[in-house]
């Protein structure tokens, strides 16, 4: 299993948390896109739809900028903390202490949003509405639920996550953390499970933050 090199998150003054359509093109002007295409269960699910991502901050949020090319978009699920995973899907795992204590974002491509904090894949402690409103989202596919649909489709979900949400104190210095970033769909007709690191469990598990890569928030 081949640990992905530290992945940079670029310091982007003019990043604005405003304008997330903005930013996005923001983030792709400034770096260079990053693959989530571990496809860790392959002889069970070896489906590989194109996925990667553009990441910086700008002081007081991570922006992320989700692409996706893909045969089957599914978006059912509508109200907070339901089960997005089952959609077509991004996630961002982070752990800001460098230790099991991690958050997971997952959302799905009409920017419904499950995110929780725990310590193991059991137990989670929800992170609630007035939390869950400050993850600012932007959904190219717009925000209105469909059944799966089939053909080819491009996507961008492009997120804002405020640092003080994960207990990140930024002072202008590098700070080392452990993260993943992940692609999933597991009700649609080609259910699929997607990493940037790689992942070693025998079934579809993201849950590991002994596997998450190592990040490096960029100082100014």
């Amino acid at each position: 299993m081949d640990t992905p090199a530290p992945l940079i998150i670029p310091f982007i003054e003019k990043l604005d948390a405003d304008n997330l359509a903005e930013a996005a093109k923001v983030l792709q002007d400034n770096g260079s896109p990053t693959s989530i295409d571990s496809v860790n269960w392959k002889d069970q699910y070896p489906y590989h739809p194109l996925t990667s991502f553009y990441i910086g901050h700008n002081g007081k949020y991570i922006f992320i900028d989700f692409f996706v090319r893909c045969n089957y978009l599914r978006a059912v699920n509508t109200a907070n903390n339901s089960p997005v995973a089952q959609d077509s899907c991004v996630e961002f795992f982070v752990s800001p202490t460098n230790d099991n204590f991690y958050f997971n974002f997952e959302v799905n491509c009409i920017g419904t949003i499950n995110a929780s904090c725990r310590s193991e894949r059991n137990n989670p402690t929800r992170l609630n509405d007035e939390q869950l409103a400050r993850v600012l989202r932007y959904a190219s596919c717009g925000t209105r639920p469909f059944n799966e649909i089939e053909g080819l489709f491009s996507w961008n979900i492009t997120l804002a996550i405020p640092f003080d949400l994960l207990g990140i104190e930024y002072k202008g210095e590098p700070i080392k953390i452990k993260a993943n970033f992940n692609k999933c769909a597991s009700a649609t007709s080609q259910p699929h499970y997607l990493s940037w690191a790689p992942i070693d469990t025998q079934a579809p598990d993201f849950h590991q933050p002994r596997c998450f890569g190592t990040v490096i928030i960029a100082g100014k």
